[in-house]
C-alpha cells in the first residue's frame, strides 16, 4: 500500500496522517483477543496502573520471541498496509520496530499521559535522529471523555525539546517542561483530537507534542503502537540502558509480509510450534 501525494503533504505539513478503516473488524477481535490473553501473563514486558492492578500498558508484542508475543502482532508490523507507508515517510526501505507498545486505557481507571514527544525518550535510548514514525491502530473508538490522544498540529517541526523527567503519574515517563508547553499552547493551532472508527491507523511524527487525559467514561479505548525506525539510525551504546522490550536490539531489517494477517497468524504460530518440538 502506497500513501498518496496528498496524504505525504498532509503528514510533512500536521506531523500525522489518518488511514480510515485500514484493518478490518474481524482482525481488531482478533487483536484484542490477544491483548485479552496477555493481561494474565506474569512479566516486567507488562505494566499496571498503580491502583486495582489492572494492565496499562504492553510492549514487545510483535517478536516471536518474547512473553508478550503475538502472531496477529507481528504479522502486522510486517504487513505492507503498514510497513510500505513507514518506509515512504522514512524514505528508506530497510526499518525494524524500535518497540511496540499497546495502551490499555480501561473505562474509569485509565489514566494521563502528561504533554511529550516520543522521541525525548528515543534520543535517551541512544537514536541519534528523529526520522522514525509511530503507527497507531485504534482498536476501539476513543473519545473525548474516553482519554482520546491529542496532537498539536505542526509542532513536530519544533525539533526535539530538551524533556523532564517526570513520576507523578507513577511511571518512567519524560514530559516536555510546563514553560515550553504553555508557549506552545499560545502559539500552536489548537490541540485536536485524534479519533477514528476501530481499525482506523494513524502515522504520526517522534517529534509531534501529544498527550492524552483521563478516561472518565464507561468504555475501554484500547490502542497499540508500532515504532518503525531506519535500521542506520539504530542507537548508539547508552550506559545503563533501558530493556529490551522497550529498546530493541533486533536491528534486522523487516521483510515485507502478507496483508492477510490472519492467516499470517496461523502461519506464524505453526512456525513457532515447530521450533519447541526440536528444541
Amino acid at each position: 500500500m502506497k500513501l498518496s501525494g496528498a496524504q505525504l503533504t498532509a503528514y510533512a505539513r500536521d506531523g500525522f496522517v489518518v488511514l480510515p478503516s485500514l484493518l478490518s473488524g474481524e482482525e481488531v477481535q482478533e487483536m484484542k483477543r490477544e491483548l485479552k490473553r496477555i493481561q494474565q501473563i506474569d512479566t516486567d514486558h507488562l505494566v499496571r496502573e498503580k491502583t486495582g492492578g489492572i494492565a496499562k500498558t504492553i510492549y514487545k508484542v510483535h517478536e516471536t520471541q518474547s512473553p508478550t508475543a503475538s502472531p496477529v502482532f507481528h504479522a502486522l508490523s510486517r504487513a505492507p498496509r503498514l510497513l510500505e507507508p513507514a518506509q515512504q515517510l522514512l524514505n528508506d526501505p530497510a526499518l525494524y520496530i524500535h518497540h511496540t507498545k499497546c495502551n490499555l486505557k480501561t473505562a474509569i481507571d485509565g489514566s494521563v499521559w502528561q504533554w511529550h514527544q516520543d522521541f525525548g525518550t528515543w534520543h535517551l535510548d541512544g537514536v541519534p535522529n528523529p526520522t522514525m514514525t509511530t503507527a497507531l491502530v485504534m482498536l476501539d473508538e476513543p473519545t473525548e471523555m474516553g482519554g482520546c490522544l491529542y496532537f498539536i498540529p505542526a509542532s513536530h517541526k519544533l525539533g526535539s525539546l530538551q524533556p523532564a523527567f517526570d513520576d507523578a503519574t507513577g511511571y518512567r515517563f519524560y514530559v516536555v517542561p510546563k514553560p515550553t508547553m504553555l508557549d506552545i499552547l499560545s502559539t500552536h493551532p489548537k490541540a485536536v483530537p485524534i479519533m477514528g472508527a476501530p481499525g482506523t491507523v494513524v502515522f504520526f511524527d517522534a517529534n509531534i507534542v501529544h498527550s492524552s487525559g483521563h478516561n472518565l467514561s464507561g468504555d475501554d479505548r484500547w490502542q497499540a503502537y508500532i515504532v518503525y525506525n531506519p535500521v542506520a539510525n539504530r542507537p548508539a551504546d547508552v550506559e545503563k540502558p533501558r530493556p529490551d522490550y522497550v529498546r530493541s536490539t533486533n536491528f534486522m531489517p523487516l521483510q515485507l509480509g502478507s496483508d492477510d494477517i490472519l492467516n499470517q497468524r496461523h502461519a506464524v504460530h505453526d512456525y513457532e510450534s515447530g521450533l519447541d518440538a526440536v528444541r
